[in-house]
């Protein structure tokens, strides 16, 4: 079964979200202060939004994993 490309792109989309409020509160324990904390995850969210889509698409080519699904011998 093949993905199709807006399927990647809302799993970027729900996983970024995730992994932003994650390294704006590593970066605040780490620094201490909410400016910093916010620039960093600023600019982390544009990066690895990228990096994601382009893992995922690449992925969803290998054949690593994945089964073809017969279609049945008959049909109702």
């Amino acid at each position: 079964m093949k993905e199709k490309r807006y399927r990647s792109i809302i799993k970027t989309i729900s996983w970024r979200v995730t992994g932003t409020i994650d390294t704006f509160l590593v970066s605040y324990l780490v620094t201490g202060k909410i400016g910093i904390a916010a620039s960093i995850s600023v600019v982390e969210v544009f990066t690895k939004l990228l990096l994601y889509y382009l893992h995922e698409r690449i992925w969803n080519k290998l054949k690593i994993g994945k089964e073809k699904v017969a279609d049945p011998e008959y049909q109702i």
